[in-house]
């Protein structure tokens, strides 16, 4: 239990929660309970609402392809409904709260996003444990579930995408190059073979309170450290289980590959992918700065000077154990070429002259800008929480801002030319036929046939004459 002096401190935080308070956003009130669940609560000046994430560190990367959609199924079925008034009355209950929720899993965690009055939160919160603990994993439920994940997922690659070697639609091409590299699973698995008792023992052996992280943001109760030690400290803690090693990239894969995302069409859509590099403390704020350059500089030589792409995009993404890099743009299907060559003559260019220093400095200012504008309110603060757990130690977050400031051109420089000298992939996504070819191939088509069709007629003209003469 916590003691008296603690809670009269936390009580005294809740109570005096001042702009100052509410200002500096990587402060807030952390600290876990006697059963190993961690708490973060940050009150706010914004009143009257309270933003709530309960975050279970289990997701996608925790199983292997058979199993990976056993997180996501689970995820389903804890809104299925705590009696027989099913998901409709589970939902209607939180409507009476006047509160919104959701959950999404992903590689890392499965987390729980509510939003309600502050009146209710502590309802809400006895809600979302009934969800979690109460629902009955019945054979109906589960089936449910599985249609619901099945339409989420999408359609599997149709036959003619089999048969060209191409992935489901959905998939951008990083993540058909990670299917290559071994890095992600090759297509999603069937369903049928999860059944109750994989999805109970996930949830008895993941869903424990040392495996959970609380986020409370917002206009908060007086009596809400009391009520979290009784109500979230009788959640029994569990023996963790042991973390799945991520696979490691193969790495092979070919350089270039077309991918055939339909049938006609006369756009396509190129993609310059790198491995990237790691390339040391300041490694995710100097991959974030070289992005917005790189932003810029495509933005500008593509769509403003050449007219090639309307809003090419440069991205970073994370499978297993590696990232990527990537340069991407959608243009017309006879502009590939010209396109794919401007932008290797663009990065060589600012690898060999260097990154213009004002453009730098100009870009970080927006960057930083950004992390402002970007965590106003409660609702963005508990998402930025949320995403920055990794970043969390003793009741602060770490304040990004430091590392972007420290980060300078030369370094930028160094990143780009290391970048470059890493494995390199062209993916070129376009349809299997433009517009122009099948006219064409339909206009030969229907040529052939003519002409057979006439050269038919003349010879069955010519036996009939024959058979007339004798």
């Amino acid at each position: 239990m916590l003691s008296t002096g603690r809670t009269l401190s936390l009580l005294l935080s809740l109570l005096l929660c001042s702009s100052i308070l509410a200002a500096d956003r990587f402060k807030v009130e952390g600290y876990p309970l006697d059963n190993g669940l961690q708490l973060i609560l940050k009150p706010s000046s914004e009143r009257g609402h309270v933003s709530i994430r309960l975050v279970v560190g289990v997701g996608f990367d925790q199983f292997d392809c058979r199993h990976k959609e056993l997180p996501h199924l689970l995820e389903h079925l804890l809104f299925s409904g705590i009696d027989d008034s099913g998901e409709a009355g589970l939902e209607a209950r939180m409507q009476a709260l006047g509160g919104d929720w959701n959950a999404y899993t992903r590689d890392s965690d499965t987390t729980f996003v509510l939003e309600v009055p502050a009146a209710n939160q502590r309802a809400a919160l006895d809600l979302l444990l009934a969800a979690l603990f109460n629902t009955e994993l019945s054979e109906a439920r589960i089936d449910a579930a599985k249609r619901v994940i099945a339409h989420e997922n999408g359609e599997h690659p149709a036959a003619w995408q089999r048969l060209l070697g191409s992935a489901a639609g959905d998939n951008d091409a990083t993540e058909q190059l990670a299917m290559e590299l071994g890095l992600a699973c090759a297509e999603h698995d069937s369903l049928d073979h999860l059944n109750a008792d994989a999805l109970e023992r996930l949830r008895s052996e993941w869903y424990v309170a040392n495996n959970m992280t609380l986020i409370m943001v917002g206009d908060l109760d007086r009596r809400l450290p009391a009520y979290l030690e009784r109500r979230f400290g009788e959640l029994p803690p569990g023996p963790m289980p042991e973390l799945r090693e991520l696979p490691e990239s193969t790495g092979k894969a070919e350089a270039e590959r077309t991918l055939r995302n339909s049938l006609v069409g006369d756009t396509a859509k190129v993609h310059l992918i790198f491995a990237e590099p790691w390339v040391g403390e300041l490694d995710h704020g100097t991959w974030q700065l070289l992005r917005d350059y790189l932003q810029w500089a495509v933005y500008r030589e593509l769509r403003l000077e050449h007219g090639l792409a309307y809003g090419p995009s440069v991205e970073r993404s994370a499978y297993a154990s590696s990232s990527f890099f990537s340069i991407n743009a959608e243009v017309a299907r006879g502009d590939v070429d010209e396109t794919l060559q401007r932008v290797r003559d663009l990065l060589h260019g600012l690898a060999r002259d260097g990154l213009d220093a004002d453009t730098v400095e100009r870009l970080r200012n927006v960057a930083l800008a950004r992390q402002n504008w970007t965590v106003q309110g409660n609702t963005a603060l508990a998402d930025y929480y949320w995403s920055s757990l990794g970043d969390y130690e003793e009741g602060r977050f770490a304040d990004p801002a430091k590392q972007l400031r420290q980060i300078h051109t030369a370094q930028l420089d160094a990143a780009l030319n290391l970048l470059l000298k890493q494995p390199t992939y062209q993916r070129v996504e376009k349809p299997l036929f433009g517009m122009t070819g099948l006219y064409a191939s339909v206009a030969c088509l229907l040529l052939s046939l003519l002409t057979g069709a006439l050269f038919l007629w003349m010879l069955i003209r010519r036996r009939s004459l024959g058979h007339a003469k004798i």
